[in-house]
């Protein structure tokens, strides 16, 4: 079966590969260097073999790739050179889900990156729903029905609303978050339209939680428009102190591809019944050495789905 291998653009956020001590100079590098971040990027990828994108916060942002490009059509013509695609676009910097939220913002923030898609000829927009409280935090947030409704209204209007720009709104599955338990995945898909909101299983975070990341993918397989192919050494603490810092302590948690919990063949016989089937997105945050990463998880993905 034809597949592209894709991978998010945090694999290439590891300072060591920019020759930088830490995120920060990583940051305040790209910000007055854009285009030669992207060019690097783009022939690291090249190296590697692996032909598609996904796009999230700075700095490889969709904001970071106007700056370089100064269109959606100059980027494109980019990617077109080095035969790489954009696949999606994570919304991990937009107007928040939680608290008082607004609806209107946040269907207009998801409107605005769904025009810059759309010129690529990418379909896919990924969000996650809001993290939970550190547990025993008060006051608590209970992610129940209640909470769920509110979440699937937000869904759903964001999700009919980039439908009409040919985009699918895509809910990610991130530990810690109220869409990480296999029960807030289920509850929540009970609650969306299957028209309108997709599901991107995350196999890392699924069994972070305790999860069967393959049991998930087969439960949701008609709703699964693409997913994230990551490794898990074991189930994580639950009773993390959810702050800034919560990604940097799962970390610990997570393996090299191909060296954790994973069921791969499972989790790639089940990828192949949903219409994500096409697409092999690794994640591979802040790898040292993204081309070495990406070329091992790519023969990995190979292996399963050849």
């Amino acid at each position: 079966m034809a597949f592209t291998v894709a991978t998010d653009i945090i694999t290439f956020y590891h300072p060591a590969f920019w020759g930088l001590k830490n995120f920060d100079e990583v940051q305040a590098w790209v910000a007055a260097h854009p285009r030669q971040f992207w060019d690097k990027v783009l022939r690291a990828l090249g190296e590697a073999g692996v032909t598609g994108l996904e796009l999230t916060f700075g700095p490889g942002s969709i904001e970071s790739a106007l700056e370089a490009f100064g269109t959606a059509a100059a980027f494109k013509t980019a990617l077109d050179a080095e035969g790489i695609t954009v696949v999606s676009a994570f919304v991990a910097d937009g107007p928040k889900w939680d608290g008082p939220a607004d609806t209107a913002a946040i269907v207009a923030d998801a409107q605005r990156r769904a025009d810059f898609l759309g010129e690529l000829n990418a379909g896919i927009l990924v969000a996650g729903l809001p993290m939970r409280k550190t547990f025993g935090e008060q006051p608590p947030v209970f992610v129940d029905g209640r909470y769920m409704e509110r979440m699937a209204d937000i869904a759903h209007a964001v999700g009919e609303a980039v439908s009409r720009q040919g985009i699918k709104l895509v809910l990610h599955t991130e530990s810690n978050s109220t869409l990480w338990y296999e029960r807030d995945i289920d509850l929540f898909m009970a609650l969306t339209d299957p028209r309108y909101v997709w599901l991107c299983p995350d196999s890392c975070h699924i069994a972070l939680g305790g999860g069967d990341p393959v049991k998930v993918a087969q439960r949701h397989s008609q709703r699964t428009a693409l997913a994230h192919w990551k490794d898990a050494l074991g189930p994580i603490d639950r009773h993390l102190v959810i702050d800034s810092t919560i990604y940097d302590q799962q970390q610990r948690y997570m393996a090299d591809f191909g060296k954790g919990i994973v069921d791969w063949a499972g989790w790639s016989a089940a990828m192949d019944r949903t219409p994500g089937r096409d697409i092999a997105l690794i994640e591979l945050d802040m790898a040292a050495d993204p081309i070495a990463a990406l070329t091992e998880g790519g023969a990995v993905v190979s292996r399963y789905q050849s």
